[in-house]
């Protein structure tokens, strides 16, 4: 039961980021850049927070490590939801996913998980597969060609070392790791959205505007409820089991683009999208037989 209720949260979390997309493009669309969207969101949430947990604080004193934790939801956020207002969202969903990979070259120096041939087979069929979704016809080589697909690739290594860093920090009060994966999406989405308005990529925070301060609180809560989901799932599960299960976020982020006109499924994204879900299948079959 406590397995199943664990997978479930995950599964909560895969539906609220992979339909989050469309919530940041239209505040967007209201001028509101996707980072200063995460750093208003955020810094909500860590108002509710405090306001119902005012002691949460002394846990960063007692846990030091949450501060890792700060760090890899900060960058998480960074890349994945300016990732998504920027670029095709199918193609930036996969190389999001590539977080199966880092995954195996993260648990082992955080968690202990040493990697056995399967793990390393399965990590190089899930970088062929980023190979397939990087190499389109317009590029001569399997690189990232755009901002979109260098941000994707940032998420995807952040948010794999989030989950870690959530099982690693297992026995720390889940209000902590929250107020930490919170803490770490307004520091960072507000500091590199004000390095990049000084450079001139990231507009200025617009006055408030009634629709998008709406938008705003509603996606707070979204938020909120979803990473609350992902640290309870996270923190109960194999590191390699969460990441499979957070795979579906890919299926919810692909079906929901496509319908919407904000992504498209080409042959190419196709094809390494299936290759990343073989090795992550082969993961779960894996992570099931060592549990």
């Amino acid at each position: 039961m406590a397995f199943a209720l664990a997978a479930l949260g995950l599964v909560i979390n895969a539906f609220c980021y992979g339909t989050l997309w469309w919530p940041f493009r239209q505040l967007s669309a209201l001028g509101l850049h996707p980072l200063w969207s995460t750093m208003l969101l955020d810094a909500l949430a860590i108002a509710i927070i405090v306001l119902l947990y005012p002691r949460v604080w002394r846990d960063f004193i007692k846990f030091p490590l949450l501060w890792a934790l700060v760090l890899a939801a900060g960058l998480t956020n960074v890349g994945f939801n300016w990732a998504v207002v920027e670029g095709d969202v199918v193609r930036v969903t996969l190389l999001f996913y590539l977080m199966p990979a880092w995954v195996v070259v993260l648990a082992w120096p955080i968690l202990g998980e040493r990697p056995n041939k399967g793990s390393l087979l399965r990590l190089g069929l899930a970088l062929l597969g980023v190979v397939v979704v990087l190499k389109t016809p317009q590029a001569q080589w399997p690189f990232p060609e755009s901002l979109a697909d260098y941000l994707a690739l940032l998420g995807g290594f952040s948010f794999a070392l989030t989950n870690v860093m959530l099982r690693r920090l297992q026995g720390t009060p889940a209000v902590a790791s929250a107020m930490a994966m919170f803490l770490g999406g307004g520091l960072l989405c507000g500091i590199t959205a004000a390095i990049g308005n000084h450079v001139g990529i990231v507009s200025d925070l617009p006055a408030v505007d009634v629709r998008w301060a709406w938008g705003v609180v509603g996606l707070t809560i979204t938020v909120l409820l979803a990473n609350i989901a992902l640290q309870y799932g996270a923190s109960r599960l194999p590191a390699n089991t969460t990441s499979v299960i957070m795979l579906l976020e890919i299926v919810f982020a692909s079906i929901s683009s496509v319908l919407l006109g904000a992504g498209q499924l080409t042959p190419n994204a196709l094809l390494g999208g299936a290759l990343i879900f073989v090795a992550s299948a082969w993961s779960a079959l894996a992570a099931k037989q060592s549990h």
